[in-house]
């Protein structure tokens, strides 16, 4: 009976849906549970910060709490000297951040309802290092758009992506329609950083092999969420004629196609007209009708802005142009393995690069 059962199409069918209900209740009971931590974290920083207000006790009071409350819940770490500081920066760096008492009040519970939403690894990461309000938000919300791990999260905040964010020079405004400008904007960074190229002093041969065969997923990364990799040196033909586009994607969010081209010099007003011919092909023999418009996106050593905006100015596509920077810290006996900023352009570009 147990094999037949094995291999009865229904019932294989109803243990998938059983497991998907399973997992679907233990991801709610994880959430429950996590609120309900930091619910009890932020009422804990609450009176310990009032505490210290009110009574004479200093960081005194937070030396003795944790003895007692380790002492009472034996084996549980969230009640450490360190973490019972996290949770007291925690509710503080939130709670002072407004003057009248009356927005106080109502932001904390705002802000409460916002960042219970993301685990307490993240939350202590993102207010021991961001400097205010607005920067820690920022890191919270894309931590609950793209469900960012903790390690990818530091990642974000260590580049400094919060002033990074839509910094890239663009005619968005005049050749895409509202809110595809503003998506389009937020989607762009400048710089890009791709010091994910540098191997530090302790790097081995195999370090060097893996840094050469993983850039490319390191850059899709550093783009951001919703590139889907389309190909590199991808061929268009236009009247017999062969065309590179250095990186197409599709962004799953703009819904659009977007070409990405790299150049090992300072931006030439003459990258955007190409870069802009590659649009209109594109556009002609790419994109589906329900399609938006296809955005290009050119990468360069530090762009002058004036000169930038000038050659966007009769642009009928949408482009922006955005400084790239790699990290020089490579030992010297490795220097002649790595690949210079030139060669990976070509690695790029290969045929019909301009």
């Amino acid at each position: 009976m147990t094999q037949e059962l094995s291999n009865d199409g229904h019932y294989k069918q109803w243990v998938i849906e059983l497991k998907n209900k399973i997992q679907t209740a233990q991801i709610k009971a994880a959430i429950s549970v996590n609120r309900q931590l930091l619910d009890l974290y932020w009422e804990i920083g609450r009176e310990i910060y009032e505490k210290q207000q009110k009574a004479n006790w200093g960081e005194k009071l937070i030396d003795q709490l944790a003895k007692d409350l380790l002492a009472a819940f034996p084996g549980v770490k969230g009640f450490s000297k360190s973490n019972l500081s996290y949770i007291r920066q925690w509710y503080t760096f939130y709670s002072r951040s407004a003057i009248v008492p009356q927005v106080v009040g109502e932001m904390q519970v705002a802000v409460l309802q916002y960042i219970r939403q993301i685990p307490w690894g993240h939350n202590r990461e993102i207010v021991s290092k961001c400097q205010n309000v607005s920067e820690a938000l920022f890191y919270v919300h894309g931590t609950i758009e793209n469900n960012w791990s903790r390690a990818i999260l530091l990642a974000q905040i260590e580049t400094k992506l919060y002033e990074r964010q839509g910094k890239a020079i663009h005619n968005f405004r005049l050749t895409l329609p509202e809110p595809q400008a503003d998506l389009a904007r937020d989607t762009l960074k400048n710089p890009y950083n791709f010091d994910f190229l540098t191997l530090g002093q302790e790097a081995k041969e195999r370090d060097l092999e893996t840094a050469l065969t993983t850039h490319i997923q390191k850059f899709l990364l550093e783009l951001g969420q919703g590139f889907a990799y389309m190909g590199r040196q991808f061929r268009i033909n236009v009247a017999g004629d062969d065309f590179y586009l250095d990186l197409l994607f599709y962004h799953t969010r703009l819904r659009c196609y977007v070409v990405v081209e790299l150049k090992a010099a300072e931006f030439q007003p003459e990258y955007a007209g190409k870069l802009n011919f590659y649009l209109n092909v594109v556009n002609a023999q790419l994109k589906h009708p329900d399609d938006q418009s296809s955005i290009g996106i050119l990468l360069c050593k530090t762009p002058k802005r004036v000169v930038v905006e000038y050659a966007l100015e009769n642009i009928s596509n949408p482009l922006g142009v955005a400084e790239y920077q790699i990290i020089n810290a490579i030992p010297d006996n490795l220097k002649g393995d790595l690949p210079s900023i030139e060669e990976l352009e070509q690695e790029l570009k290969g045929p019909g690069s301009f």
